[in-house]
């Protein structure tokens, strides 16, 4: 298991490197976006419109943050845990097909996406419970899109700084951390049966 520090945009080498159980902390912006964004980018993916952000090389963090607005307008993350990412996972796939996303961030793993991520991006899990820490690795919100969709689910710009620690529970081979504990789990309860 290693340790890497990373700076978005991500390019394919940043992630190559990367296997299961590696540990990732990352530098530069990420996006949240959870179910209703990612419906929207969808939407306009489907009508071929350009969206206000360049998910180029992009890290997506599945998460609902608490923003709360200080002096002169700005934003300041209070909380910004991860959601549960399987509620993306039919998304995914459409998602990656347009954009060069590199990363997704959340927590429980994306069962189904392993294909659709290989050889372009992978899932680093962030664990639950963690909102005020990934909070304060926030140093900047940049701006926020589509707030008509409410706080949890807009688009959110966030600056990060040391972001993590994240584990890469999917890596561009495939592997799947997630289903590696699940095999190794049944494996070990029917030999104890």
């Amino acid at each position: 298991m290693s340790t890497y520090e990373l700076t978005t945009p991500l390019k394919k080498e940043d992630i190559k490197k990367l296997a299961i159980g590696d540990v990732v902390y990352l530098s530069g912006i990420i996006y949240t976006a959870r179910d209703e964004a990612h419906v929207h980018i969808l939407e306009l993916d489907s009508r071929n419109e350009e969206l206000p952000f360049d998910l180029e090389g992009a890290a997506i963090y599945h998460c609902g943050p608490l923003m709360v607005k200080e002096d002169e307008g700005k934003w300041k993350a209070v909380a910004a845990g991860p959601t549960t990412s399987s509620r993306m996972s039919d998304m995914t796939p459409k998602l990656l097909e347009r954009h060069a996303v590199r990363a997704l961030i959340g927590k429980g793993g994306m069962q189904g996406v392993g294909d659709a991520l290989k050889e372009e991006c992978v899932y680093l899990a962030y664990t639950g419970g963690c909102a005020v820490l990934a909070a304060g690795s926030i140093k900047k919100v940049r701006s926020v899109h589509w707030p008509q969709l409410g706080m949890p689910e807009a688009v959110w710009e966030l600056e990060v700084e040391r972001f993590g620690p994240l584990v890469v529970g999917i890596d561009v081979h495939g592997n799947d951390l997630f289903e590696k504990v699940r095999k190794d789990a049944l494996s070990a309860f029917c030999q104890l049966r």
